[in-house]
């Protein structure tokens, strides 16, 4: 009778294979999580069950519900980049390209809105995500008045930005249905003159 004398070979160093993209399908899973449950109804044991990860994988990865939450808010840079170039243009359409790049970063463009909505459900219960949508929002509007320190500028774009938030809580969040249901160029140019009025008077 004859054994086998080779000795168990040793498991190779460094990282495991496939643990960034298990890493990555968990960041995905929670966005899209936090996005359609918020902060409060989201729990760690959920995001693990959409992953189809273990809850200690999860833990691994990121920590706690709190870690993890602010690796999902990062905002996407395509979301800056779009609302930056609209202050580019002349103010005789600015409400309109505010309006339409703000609606279309958190609307219709699924990279984009899922971390966007996650932050704006998040800001009801999380003080971490309330500062990141106050400073995305309001910083992106102020350049569009070029008076930063102005507190009439100041209250201009924060009526602005209450107003986009309200249209986005009304269709995104509660589905209000005519807002719903409307389509998105034509929510432009219904709320674009208010915007523009407001932004430039």
């Amino acid at each position: 009778m004859t054994t086998n004398s080779r000795t168990p070979s040793k498991p190779p160093r460094g990282r495991r294979p496939g643990l960034e993209s298990t890493r990555q399908t968990v960041l995905n899973a929670a966005r899209a999580r936090f996005a359609s449950s918020g902060f409060a109804g989201t729990t760690i044991r959920l995001i693990a069950a959409d992953a189809n990860v273990d809850v200690a994988q999860v833990m691994q990865f990121f920590g706690s519900k709190n870690d993890l939450f602010a690796a999902v808010m990062a905002i996407p840079k395509s979301a800056i980049e779009r609302i930056n170039i609209v202050f580019e243009g002349p103010d005789e359409n600015l409400g309109e390209r505010v309006a339409h790049a703000f609606l279309t970063s958190w609307v219709t463009l699924a990279e984009e809105s899922e971390p966007l909505l996650a932050m704006l459900r998040g800001a009801i219960v999380n003080e971490h995500a309330r500062d990141q949508l106050r400073d995305f929002i309001q910083s992106r509007l102020m350049n569009a008045l070029g008076e930063g320190g102005n507190s009439e500028a100041a209250l201009r774009s924060g009526l602005a930005a209450s107003m986009l938030v309200g249209v986005i809580i009304s269709r995104q969040i509660i589905g209000t249905p005519f807002l719903v249901e409307v389509e998105l160029e034509k929510l432009v140019r219904i709320i674009a003159p208010t915007i523009q009025k407001i932004l430039v008077p």
